[in-house]
Formats: C-alpha cells, structure tokens, sequence
C-alpha cells in the first residue's frame, strides 16, 4: 500500500523518517511517496487535504483536526525549542514599540505565529514569509524584526542580529508546558488500524535513527544544505527527544493547552475529538 507523506528537510525531520522511509526498518508492506517542504507549504497542503501523513506546525491543528489525527510519534516538543523574535539592536520598550514594527513571520499557520500572537496581541503590521529569508529582512532593513525558527536560532548571533525576547520561554512560564511545536498528523479516513501502524512505524524509526546517533546519516546530510555536521546535531539535539519517540499524558497536554489558547484568540472555533491516536 503506497502512502503520501510529508515533512521538511531539516534534520530533525530526516532523523526521524530516515528508516521508514530508506527501509532501514521493515515497513509491513507500506510505501511512502515523501515530499519535502518547508513548513508554511506543509501547514497549506495539510488545510488542503492533500497529504495522507505529514509534518504539521501545531499552530494549525485547529484548522485540520475534522479530517486529521495526531500521531503519538514522530513530534517536536520541549524546552528552550521555542522561536525568537529578533532585531538589529535592543528595544528596552518592545512591549510599547511592537504596535508600530514591522514583523516578518515564518507563515501565518505556524506555531511560532500563534506562540507571537500569545506575547504580542497588539502587533499587526505582519509580513508572513519562508523560515529561511526572515534573517536577511532583518539584516536589510525590510523589517523591524522577525520571528526565526530552526537552524537560524544557531547563526543569528554570528550575523549581528539580536535576541529581542524567546516567545518559547514566554510560553513556558505564561503556561508552565513544554513548547508544542509541530506534530505528525494521519487522515482520519485511513482507518485505526493503518493509523496505529503507520504511528508504530515512525516510533521503531526515531529509534534506529537514536540507536546510530551521533552518527549523522547519508540521508540527513544530503538534504541540510549547506549545514555543517555540528550544526546538524545541535538541530537533532534540540528539536528531538523522548517527546518524539511518543507524545503522552504530559505532550498531550502541552497541545491541548495550545489549542485553548487558539480558541481564546478565535473565539467559535470547534475542534474535532478525538485529537490524538491513542496506542
């Protein structure tokens, strides 16, 4: 049976889906046809319906959860993951000052949108852009400041770039859960038993990848770019943990704080129960 899948090729991700999707693992007669996006286009197709597995940003379940079911596997939650909000220089008055800037975003669907919104309600001048061009606009000037995720929270620093505030420490404290930022989600339409399968599959994955670690794969290098390896394992060490291998109670309850907090945002907002695969 061929599957459609989803995900981005940073490490984290590739780490995670190297052997399901290289049958490093036996996959019981399951297929995968991967495409990999960056985050934002993954959040579009899963609106869509376009994928039967993927790699979503938690900050658009609400939108998805009729036809989509969130894995136990395959996740990224924790502390100090959170995104930043970054600048040229300090702003001793940001919460005063962040009505009138200029905030480039890493798309309007992504959790790191939900997790600035949460911080900044009063900040509406918003340019939803790629993750990846957000350092440059700050650098140039096109915006006063920008919300950086994955492999920039490691080079920004080395560009000049300043930390304004980390909106997953706010979070942190404001909720006392670990940061939810994306998950793996499953069509509801495939059926519990291929759901629960496909979940199984991609935890025995994260464990063979877990097994080798250090050692970074063929498969993880060949899609991180220009990355170097050291950058590689901060991105792993950062973005995957036990929380990966299964979400439980305590992950659970991290998203499902998120989605209240979405519903206090966007009030009449339904969700569909139940959220989670349970295995």
């Amino acid at each position: 049976m061929n599957l459609t899948l989803g995900f981005s090729p940073c490490p984290n991700d590739t780490f995670i889906f190297d052997a399901l999707v290289n049958k490093h693992i036996d996959t019981e007669g399951l297929e995968f046809d991967v495409q990999l996006e960056d985050v934002q286009t993954l959040n579009r197709w899963a609106i869509e319906g376009r994928m039967d597995l993927s790699k979503i940003s938690y900050g658009v379940l609400p939108l998805i959860t009729n036809p989509y079911i969130v894995l136990q596997s395959g996740g990224a939650l924790g502390k100090g993951v959170g995104p930043l909000l970054i600048s040229q220089k300090p702003n001793a008055n940001l919460a005063q000052a962040i009505e009138n800037m200029t905030i480039a975003i890493p798309g309007e669907h992504t959790t790191a949108h939900m997790l600035f919104s949460l911080a900044f309600p009063q900040a509406h001048r918003k340019q939803f852009v790629l993750f990846s061009e957000i350092e440059d606009m700050v650098l140039s000037g096109k915006v006063d400041a920008g919300v950086i995720i994955h492999e920039n929270r490691f080079t920004y620093q080395a560009k000049g770039l300043t930390n304004l505030i980390d909106l997953g420490h706010y979070w942190e404290e404001t909720t006392a859960n670990p940061i939810p930022l994306g998950g793996i989600v499953a069509k509801r339409s495939l059926g519990p038993a291929l759901i629960e399968k496909v979940d199984r599959l991609i935890q025995a994955s994260v464990a063979w990848s877990f097994d080798r670690y250090p050692q970074i794969s063929d498969y993880i290098r060949a899609h991180a770019q220009e990355m170097d390896e050291s950058v590689m394992r901060q991105h792993i060490d950062l973005y995957v943990n036990e929380f990966s291998r299964r979400l439980g109670a305590q992950g659970e309850l991290a998203v499902q704080k998120l989605l209240s907090v979405y519903s206090t945002l966007r009030p009449g907002s339904v969700i569909q129960e139940p959220v989670f695969n349970e295995v």
